[in-house]
């Protein structure tokens, strides 16, 4: 469903619901530890989306490791590489790469539906409901869910580099038409693009950072400066 939404050098693998063959994937010791008294549905959805992430990385030709969540609940991937996981009802997907093309990768997948009106108030600023309202009636999809999925999949690329001291809303992001977003990072005016697609009733987005461009920022903190709010983007 996804593969024209990532460069060359990102493999990705997806799964629909918990009945291919990425379910059936083993779980390390270290992962069966973290799912040991979940629900039956969280224990599925944790191994098919590690089956994905499993078979991404072997098509970079990356042994499977144990992908273990970090103090901010983000997967550790192996050495020399970077990665993102997402999973929603009925939708599981993986991308990966090698940390030498790619400083970081963040992926979501959303069900296609409008977000509840509490949610939408709590994570949108003003400037990106209206924004959402105008891609709404534009294309005709629920663009604050849009949005969201956005943020989320932002989130996950930079907030390894970031910290946890920001949150979704701290990510300003504003989807075109074309299939295509712009962001802005929070605490400085650094920009990024990711792309998306609404397909098969559910949204995905992907952000994909490039080691030329990135790595140097992101080692030396993107956040550091102010007056990210009034970047125009």
């Amino acid at each position: 469903m996804i593969d024209d939404l990532v460069p060359g050098g990102v493999e990705l693998c997806e799964a629909y619901g918990d009945a291919g063959p990425e379910a059936t994937a083993c779980l390390f010791p270290a992962e069966q530890a973290v799912v040991r008294g979940v629900s039956e549905e969280r224990r599925r959805e944790f191994t098919t989306v590690r089956g994905c992430a499993r078979r991404a990385l072997a098509r970079l030709g990356i042994p499977s490791e144990p992908l273990v969540p970090d103090v901010s609940g983000a997967p550790r991937w192996p050495r020399g590489t970077v990665g993102s996981l997402t999973h929603c009802p009925g939708y599981r997907a993986a991308v990966a790469a090698r940390a030498g093309e790619y400083a970081a990768l963040g992926i979501d997948a959303e069900p296609a539906a409008p977000l509840p009106a509490v949610v939408a108030a709590r994570i949108l600023p003003d400037a990106e409901r209206r924004s959402a309202d105008d891609l709404r009636t534009a294309l005709g999809v629920p663009a604050d869910r849009l949005v969201f999925c956005a943020k989320e999949a932002s989130y996950k690329a930079f907030s390894p580099w970031l910290g946890r001291r920001y949150g979704l809303r701290d990510f300003a992001v504003r989807p075109r038409a074309d299939g295509s977003f712009r962001g802005v990072v929070p605490g400085g005016r650094h920009r990024f693009e990711g792309r998306w697609a609404v397909r098969s009733g559910y949204f995905v987005v992907v952000v994909c950072l490039a080691s030329a461009q990135w790595s140097g920022l992101l080692a030396t903190g993107v956040s550091r400066g102010s007056g990210w709010q009034q970047a125009v983007i």
